[in-house]
């Protein structure tokens, strides 16, 4: 015995697209439920008539279950007033697999040498337009899923995902060894690409994500660009290493001439004496150094000068210079009064020129004032006039 009323509503599964309800011919006050995130369209006759959304619905047809049967026997017990219920998925469908099934060539773009790759990833569809998606895919079949529908868009995706992909590296001027950092942005592109692609069949392209492109590794060509590119960086990278650490040892050295200046400056404040006393203490050493020779005419500095000298270097200057001094004087009193005689002009140049120089280190010293300096100078000139 016939329904008077049956009840439709949706039991595929969430991979699927578009799924009909087996329940044809249905009689009046059907139930119709569609859930949320779904659609159905009724067919009556071979047209899809009406498009319902999430709710429940009576549907009236022209099938009269208690005349039914009178009414179908001019067709042999088939009802002339054919009807049927598509559901529409529209839930977006997540991680649907696709990749080239060939590699993809073109020219790279930074050093210009000809390449392929191969590209996969990962997408996800939603039926957006219902009716141009029934139409246009299905037609009369009863089942869309993921496998039957990605298997309809292999030829399509393959190509225009191998054309897109080689013209938005040309356009970005991405780089082979830089590609892998810009998968997203490849991504992003891709999916503006295709969007308008799977809208002409009603479907939504939501996400479009490259997850591999596999390089030509070992190939000849590919493994000497490479190895150009890698050692670019590597000599920057290694000059600047350079550059950093001799910044440091720079540094470092200033810090040690720094720091051994400050100790010096400390060891003169606890010892009580300031550097040009220091310098005093040098010049002293160094004079008494040239005496001890028993050279004379070396030196250029006799009595009248030392007596001089006092203030900064004091006691210190006069032990150690002194002695010098009255050794230098002993030496020349030693010598023969026939070489004192025989000297020549030269040589008391030579001398006087010396006495100034020593007196000049010594004024230079702290060792003579500048009246001191003069007097001494004074003798100087008029021991040779």
């Amino acid at each position: 015995m016939a329904n008077i009323a049956d009840i439709i509503k949706y039991e595929g599964d969430n991979k699927t697209f578009i799924w009909k309800h087996p329940c044809e011919d249905f009689n009046l006050l059907t139930q119709l439920i569609v859930h949320e995130s779904q659609e159905a369209i009724f067919m009556m006759n071979g047209q899809a008539l009406d498009l319902f959304g999430a709710g429940r619905y009576t549907l009236e047809t022209q099938n009269i279950p208690l005349i039914g049967k009178a009414l179908n026997l001019p067709t042999g017990g088939q009802t002339p007033f054919h009807c049927e219920v598509y559901f529409i998925n529209k839930t977006e469908q997540m991680a649907i697999k696709w990749g080239t099934d060939s590699k993809v060539q073109f020219m790279e773009p930074t050093y210009n040498f000809p390449i392929s790759i191969g590209a996969s990833g990962e997408m996800s569809l939603r039926a957006e337009d219902s009716r141009k998606l029934l139409l246009k895919l299905v037609g009369t079949e009863d089942f869309l899923g993921q496998e039957s529908l990605t298997r309809y868009f292999r030829a399509f995706l393959m190509t225009k995902v191998k054309s897109y992909i080689a013209q938005v590296i040309r356009e970005q001027k991405i780089s082979i060894f830089e590609i892998d950092e810009r998968l997203n942005d490849i991504s992003s592109a891709l999916l503006k690409l295709l969007q308008p692609d799977f809208a002409d069949y009603g479907i939504a392209l939501e996400r479009f994500f490259i997850t591999t492109i596999v390089k030509p590794d070992g190939e000849a060509t590919y493994e000497k660009f490479k190895s150009l590119h890698f050692r670019q960086y590597a000599d920057i990278a290694e000059a600047r290493l350079r550059q950093q650490t001799a910044v440091i040892d720079a540094e470092t050295e200033a810090q040690k001439t720094v720091i051994e200046s400050q100790a010096m400056a400390t060891k003169r404040a606890q010892e009580g004496y300031t550097y040009q006393q220091e310098r005093g203490f040098d010049v002293a050493q160094d004079v008494a150094k040239n005496e001890a020779t028993g050279q004379f005419t070396n030196m250029g500095v006799g009595f009248g000068t030392m007596a001089g000298v006092g203030g900064a270097v004091g006691g210190v200057v006069g032990g150690v210079v002194g002695g010098a001094i009255n050794n230098a004087f002993d030496g020349i009193n030693n010598q023969p009064q026939q070489a004192q005689q025989f000297q020549q002009p030269t040589d008391d140049m030579a001398v006087f020129k010396a006495k100034i120089e020593k007196l000049t280190m010594m004024k230079e010293a702290g060792m003579l004032s500048d009246e001191e300096f003069n007097n001494l100078k004074t003798q100087l000139l008029s021991s040779i006039l």
